[in-house]
């Protein structure tokens, strides 16, 4: 059974074999990426050329700055420069010092003052209460006490100024009038 009458055709599929595509070396990620930095630099690119400079300057800056620092640091000083300023320093601190130890003498003076000032208080007080009489301490009060009060005393009247002695908030103008504060039921809630 074999005839020779037939003919095989192949079909064109219209297929390329793999070998015969030609290779496609463009990477679309790249080509975007391409594409958008081209993007940017003609929207910003003046602004970025001007950021690069100013970068540019500011560490140019800061290198000089740094390197004359440097140079100061590893100049030769003279010993007897050095030698003076820290005996200028020494002499300050000494001087600091000694005005230091002078205010703690007064401070430690005042103190031992108001303390005795107190305990003559008290036993006036307490002589006083025992002969039966009361005692009302004496007017001279020390100054800061009485530079105290006199600004409390101050402000207190000028407040009274403003409203008068019987003045409660919470009892509206005067004491008197309609309004009244009443404070709320103490009882649990009455909730649902």
């Amino acid at each position: 059974m074999a005839d020779d009458d037939v003919v095989i055709t192949d079909v064109d599929d219209g297929d390329v074999p793999l070998q015969a595509q030609p290779a496609n070396l463009k990477n679309p990620d790249l080509s975007s990426l391409g594409e958008t930095a081209a993007e940017l630099l003609s929207q910003y690119g003046w602004y970025l050329m001007l950021v690069t400079v100013l970068v540019y300057l500011l560490v140019q800056y800061l290198s000089k700055k740094t390197s004359t620092q440097r140079a100061r640091r590893e100049q030769p000083q003279d010993a007897a420069v050095v030698v003076r300023n820290q005996e200028a320093m020494e002499a300050a601190r000494r001087r600091m010092q000694d005005e230091l130890d002078a205010k703690a003498v007064l401070f430690k003076e005042k103190q031992k003052q108001q303390e005795e000032e107190k305990r003559r208080q008290k036993i006036e007080s307490y002589e006083a209460m025992r002969q039966g009489r009361s005692y009302k301490p004496p007017a001279a009060q020390t100054t800061e006490e009485a530079g105290a009060s006199t600004t409390l005393l101050k402000s207190k009247t000028d407040k009274k100024t403003l409203r008068s002695a019987d003045y409660n908030p919470l009892a509206g103008q005067g004491g008197g009038g309609s309004c009244t504060y009443r404070p709320g039921r103490r009882g649990p809630s009455s909730g649902g």
